[in-house]
């Protein structure tokens, strides 16, 4: 695709709230492009090399991370400002990887073109966003109309647990950093709008894989050996019953499976069973002992069944865990821009999000960015081959990025 520098754009200027149609049609083009080639995470390399050009026709100065996929991109002077010489930066992230699932939605034009590749979940549009309003603040900076420098971050895979966020701070992206926001679809609010909430906005979440081991045998003699079937079935229904009643039940943690795999032949108790879950918990010091209290009621069911059990807990995210004064400006924020109505209150969802690793150096929030196209019935959802978005929704994200940058510098 022929991405447009800034320098070639007619006319407007970029003057606060302002989105010229040229640019916005060019976001639009590459969101598309973006949705046509999903990479999987830590593989995002032509969507860097995209970014990275765009960025650069610009004027600006992206850098890869050393991690080989996703770029930072600096806009402004940290050393300049404040009487300590020193101005903390804004960053703006967005994640930039796709999902292991096949586009389904067989009438769009742009559909993936990777085979069980697809932008399911937004992030096509969470790039958009961050470029947009990187080229904007970029314009306001060079009319010395920014009033504090600006950290855009193109994060890689966030999609794999526990999220391409750690490598990325391991690669000093939250230096200078004072308060960084980001923004996540929403099929559920209506593109125009976007909801926000202050403290968890999302859930921890974890993944379990576990193997249970018997000596097998024989389906009419099951009191000779260890009924691994019968086991590894009690282990699925006993152990979220059991979390459940361990922990205070605000915490909202949740073991859920997703695979359960043993056995050849309906006569023959196998000597092996394999078991895969998620455990989620919508409270940050619950989620801390999550893995003591799962794997202990893991094992007193094994055991109670004689089968021996390997337990793979294997950390992912804490929750979301929104900013008050962060929220406070992403509110003014959008209603300098589209008003009080803009602006609506979102529930804690049990999904999971890296984003959070960041919350835990630095002071920020997430909003959720609305994608559905007003007056729509179907309900969609995320992660599924279907989903899609009005477009709508990318210039709401930059006018909020911009409006954000503005109003936290004290213009």
């Amino acid at each position: 695709m022929s991405l447009q520098s800034e320098a070639d754009l007619p006319g407007e200027a970029l003057l606060p709230g302002a989105l010229p149609e040229a640019l916005r049609a060019e976001l639009i083009a590459f969101r598309r492009d973006l949705h046509m080639h999903p990479e999987l995470g830590n593989q995002e390399f032509r969507t860097t090399a995209a970014i990275k050009e765009r960025l650069e026709k610009a004027g600006l100065k992206p850098r890869v991370l050393a991690v080989g996929t996703g770029l930072v991109c600096d806009i402004g002077d940290p050393d300049i400002g404040d009487s300590d010489g020193e101005q903390p930066m804004l960053a703006l992230r967005a994640d930039i990887d796709g999902l292991p699932i096949p586009d389904m939605k067989s009438e769009c034009p742009y559909r993936s073109t990777v085979p069980d590749r697809a932008h399911a979940c937004g992030h096509d549009v969470h790039t958009t966003v961050v470029l947009g309003a990187g080229l904007v603040l970029a314009d306001l900076h060079r009319q010395g109309l920014l009033p504090r420098p600006v950290r855009l971050l193109f994060q890689p895979a966030e999609e794999v647990l526990p999220g391409g966020a750690a490598d990325a701070i391991d690669c000093g992206v939250l230096e200078g950093v004072g308060r960084m926001i980001a923004v996540h679809c929403d099929p559920r609010v209506d593109a125009g709008r976007i909801g926000l909430r202050a403290g968890a906005i999302t859930s921890a979440c974890d993944r379990l894989e576990i193997a249970l081991e018997g000596p097998g045998g024989h389906t009419a003699r099951p009191h000779l050996t260890t009924d691994l079937v019968t086991a590894a079935a009690r282990v699925v229904t006993d152990v979220p019953a059991l979390v459940a009643r361990r922990v205070d039940a605000r915490a909202g943690m949740a073991v859920t499976w997703g695979r359960i795999e043993s056995g050849h032949a309906p006569n023959v108790i196998p000597q092996h069973a394999e078991l895969s879950a998620t455990v989620r918990c919508l409270d940050i010091d619950a989620w801390r002992q999550a893995p003591d209290i799962v794997v202990a009621a893991i094992d007193e069911v094994a055991n109670l069944h004689r089968a021996k059990s390997e337990i793979n807990y294997v950390r992912g995210v804490p929750p979301v865990v929104n900013d008050a004064g962060t929220i406070e400006l992403l509110r003014d924020a959008m209603t300098a821009r589209r008003g009080a109505d803009s602006v609506e209150g979102t529930e804690q969802s049990l999904g999971g999000e890296d984003f959070s690793w960041y919350l835990e150096h630095v002071p920020g929030a997430m909003a959720r960015l609305g994608v559905r196209p007003p007056g729509e019935r179907i309900v969609r959802d995320l992660h599924q081959g279907d989903f899609d978005v009005d477009e709508s929704a990318i210039t709401v994200g930059v006018e909020l990025f911009t409006a954000a940058a503005l109003i936290d510098g004290g213009l």
